[in-house]
């Protein structure tokens, strides 16, 4: 099947930086969400990403109009029936997901490909709640979409071999790179992951270090572009107490336990840099250690 226009549910970080790579690759876009507000909103971060590559010299003013002209913004789910394929990217919620994907099932045609860009919920469990499990997957991007490579594919029990080889087709011509992961809780790079800061947690807890120190150590041991905590915040702490609950209840194994100090943070309304504070302190407009809590 050609592949010519995508849907992308939900239209925050993940969601513009998806419409972002899919129409800089050809792809006719409908970016869907569920106001008009926050559809422009996504439309709005599409624009100054793209305003980014016109000041770089990346692209000019007319390239820029082609590829925002190839995107439709939408409140209504009815406006996929016209889509190939479909790429959700709620929020991290599974009942969320899946009342999207029923009602997407009842709109789209029978060859459309249902992705959803979940970083740790069951693809088996989601394909479930559809009449077709075998043209369903795990499309899985990081943030922020447009500068990083990977896209992991998860394959559900009844995935097919055509609907991977579609998928990965997709990627491809959106100039990522993809690997193969099985159904499992946290899938690989957000498993391996949520160890590593878990582990780090238990550090800071334990008074190993400080934020900054262990923040410090991997950037110059490991050479990780950013620290454990420093990406935690970047990526929302929210987002990431949601993958450790996920890996917890999937494995049943106390490691995944998630950290109490993170659970804090999050019941205090500190996820980040999008609150202001999470590990850090960004109120001042720059990253600065906080003085106004013991970890």
């Amino acid at each position: 099947m050609e592949i010519r226009k995508i849907m992308v549910v939900g239209a925050g970080l993940m969601g513009s930086g998806i419409t972002q790579v899919a129409v800089q690759a050809g792809y006719d876009v409908i970016l869907n969400d569920t106001t008009e507000a926050l559809a422009k909103k996504g439309a709005a971060t599409l624009a100054e990403n793209l305003d980014r590559q016109v000041k770089k010299g990346k692209m000019t003013e007319d390239e820029k109009a082609a590829l925002t002209a190839r995107v439709t913004l939408s409140t209504s789910i009815e406006d996929a029936a016209g889509a190939d394929f479909v790429i959700e990217a709620a929020f991290e919620n599974f009942e969320v997901k899946r009342a999207i994907f029923q009602k997407l099932d009842g709109v789209c045609g029978p060859a459309t490909i249902f992705a959803t860009n979940t970083s740790s919920l069951p693809i088996t469990k989601l394909a479930a709640s559809v009449n077709r499990p075998d043209r369903f997957i795990g499309m899985h991007f990081f943030s922020p979409v447009q500068v990083m490579t990977l896209v992991e594919i998860i394959r559900g029990l009844k995935t097919s071999a055509e609907t991977i080889a579609e998928t990965e087709a997709v990627v491809k011509r959106m100039g990522k790179e993809s690997v193969r992961v099985k159904d499992v809780p946290g899938f690989l790079v957000n498993r391996i992951n949520a160890a590593l800061r878990l582990e780090a947690y238990n550090c800071l807890a334990e008074g190993v270090a400080t934020i900054e120190d262990i923040d410090k150590a991997l950037k110059l041991a490991l050479r990780h572009p950013m620290g454990p905590f420093e990406v935690a915040d970047f990526v929302g702490l929210d987002v990431g107490l949601a993958v450790a609950r996920s890996l917890f209840e999937g494995y049943k194994d106390i490691k995944w336990r998630p950290s109490m100090l993170l659970e804090n943070l999050v019941e205090s309304g500190d996820l980040g840099r999008k609150t202001g504070k999470g590990w850090y302190d960004y109120t001042s407009g720059e990253k600065k250690p906080r003085n106004d809590v013991e970890f």
